[in-house]
Parts: structure tokens; sequence; C-alpha cells
């Protein structure tokens, strides 16, 4: 596994994102699970992402269970801000007006969401602390402020923001430095490409994308909403529904000729696409199952000429919006 950097620290240039193994994506199986982080160190993917919402907490726990064996080789990440504990949030007037999402960025929230992952994490530090979403009501200065806090008192290492604008990044660098800007992008999710990534390259910040496998779909696995489980979070994804499904599997069979010719599959042409996009691009696919994580390291072997990377990089964005229009609101603050 080659590796880049995230702060002073050398990762795998392929990380692992865990959410799917607790939350989203239908039943799992937690041994199946275990098995497949106890797969990714031996194969060198030890940069792990989770988060604090993800299945009520339960993500956070799964990992830590996996922590116990493997904590000295894993470069751990995780989340605050999207509420899934309404006893926590400061912001009592959405929880009395059932307000069906909270993102909290008050420093009170921080210090209270870092005590509770440390806890079910099993661990003292936090590699790199993101926050998840940004809080529309707390600048973005005091929700930094009280990261750095955590910093100076040994909790986290490095901090980082996820689904931000470049304004948003500016100002919080400027506050304690930010070494990690994760959002999701893909070849079918551009939206960052003109502004954050380049600002992250100019500033040192590692950019991290998340669902660089389009949530599967760019994989070529998926051939119809119905191969998905009922309670499968991706059933409400508008570029996973009706119509919009049909006319984006167009991506998938530009993908999967591509990964014919170069004797490859669409997965690790999807993720050699996102590495060649730039040195500071750390993706991390998600994935239950060791066969997936195998492939997917696979995908950093994959080589482009500058014709190939021109011909995948011309492929016409989907149709839909990656998430559901009251979400679309919440991010790219």
């Amino acid at each position: 596994m080659k590796t880049r950097t995230i702060g002073n620290q050398s990762v795998g240039e392929i990380g692992l994102g865990c959410m799917g193994m607790s939350f989203a994506y239908g039943p799992s199986d937690r041994d199946e699970n275990l098995k497949t982080l106890d797969r990714a160190i031996e194969l060198g993917v030890n940069f792990w992402d989770t988060a604090d919402m993800y299945g009520a907490g339960n993500n956070e726990l799964l990992v830590g269970e996996s922590l116990r064996r493997h904590r000295d080789s894993v470069f751990l990440a995780t989340k605050f801000a999207n509420v899934y504990d309404r006893s926590l949030t400061s912001h009592q007037d959405l929880v009395e007006a059932n307000a069906p999402w909270i993102v909290d960025g008050t420093p009170a929230y921080v210090h209270r969401a870092a005590e509770k992952s440390l806890e079910r994490l099993g661990i003292e530090t936090i590699d790199l602390y993101y926050q998840h979403w940004v809080d529309a009501r707390v600048p973005i200065e005091e929700t930094v402020g009280a990261m750095a806090e955590l910093v100076q008192q040994g909790k986290v290492k490095y901090l980082g923001l996820s689904e931000v604008s470049a304004d948003t990044i500016r100002r919080a660098h400027a506050v304690h430095p930010i070494a990690a800007v994760q959002s999701e992008y893909s070849l079918w999710s551009r939206d960052y490409e003109n502004d954050v990534i380049p600002l992250c390259a100019e500033l040192g910040i590692a950019f991290v994308p998340y669902s660089p496998l389009g949530r599967g779909f760019l994989t070529g696995e998926i051939e119809s909403v119905e191969d998905l489980a009922a309670d499968d979070w991706r059933r409400q994804n508008p570029r996973f529904q009706g119509e919009n499904f049909a006319a984006n599997l167009r991506i998938v069979d530009e993908i999967k000729a591509m990964a014919t010719a170069k004797g490859v599959t669409p997965a690790q042409v999807a993720l050699g696409w996102v590495l060649a996009q730039g040195s500071h691009l750390i993706p991390i696919p998600g994935t239950r199952r060791i066969s997936r994580l195998e492939e997917n390291v696979g995908g950093g072997s994959v080589t482009f000429t500058a014709a190939e990377l021109d011909q995948l990089g011309s492929i016409a964005p989907p149709v839909g919006t990656r998430y559901p229009e009251a979400a679309m609101g919440m991010i790219n603050r």
C-alpha cells in the first residue's frame, strides 16, 4: 500500500469508511465486519473513518472493539455535530420543535460529543476529529476554537471539517490548522473540484473523498433498486430513484468499458481516477466485506494515460442530487 499524508501522519493512500457496517445500507454481520477490519490492517488500510451518528453510536462501539487489538496500527477519524442523542444538544428549541435533523456546533456540544466518542471507542485520543456538517447558527470560529481546546487537552491530534465551502475552510484554518476536509467526491460527485480541492492543496490540507464509488453505484453491481435492502438509505437518494437510476447507468457503462480495456474492475477504475486527481486526496471507500476491501486496494495500482483521464473526466454528470432536497440545504456551508 502506498501512503499519503494527513498533518504529519503517513497513512495508506486508500482508507476505510466504516459507516455501512452499522448504518444506512441494510443489515450486516458483526463477525464479518470485525474480520474485514482485521484484514484491513493486513493490507495496510490503516486510515479508518467513523462518526458518532452512525448507528447512533454503535459504529464507534464496533470500531472500538477492533481497536483493542489494533490501536497502534490505526489512524482513526470520527465526527460530531449531526445530533443523534438529543439529550446532548444545546439547541433545545429544535428539540422542542421536534426538528427532524439537528446540527450542533456549539462549544459545549463539541466537548460533550468528544467525551462520548472517546468512551465508546475506548481510546484516550482521537487522531482526526471532524465537524460532520456546519451549524449555521454558530460561527465556525467558535466551533473550531472549541475543537482546538480538545487538541490542547490531548484528546484530539488533528482537526477536520466535512462538507464545507472554501470560505469556511479559510476561516477555520485561521483559528487552528485544519488537517483534513472530508466531502463526497467521485466520478459522479464533483462539486468541490474547482474551489475546495485546489484550496486544500494550497493550504496543505488532505482532501478525503467519501463515497468515491458513488455509494456502490459505480461498481456496476447494482442493476436495479430492488438489489438494495428494503431499509437501505439509498432508496431515498434521488440518484437511485426511478428514471434517474436508469439514466445514471450510462455512467457505469462508460466506467465498465474502461475497466474491460484495462483488465481491472469498475470499482478499481473509479478509485484510481480519484487518486489521480491529486496526491493530497485520500479516498475512503466503505465496505463490510473482505473481498470488496481487497478489490478496493487494487485501485491503487491502476494507472491512466492523459487521454484516459480526460475520457473519464468528460463523463456527463448524473441525474439527481446526491442527497434529498432538505439535506442539500445543510451542506457546503
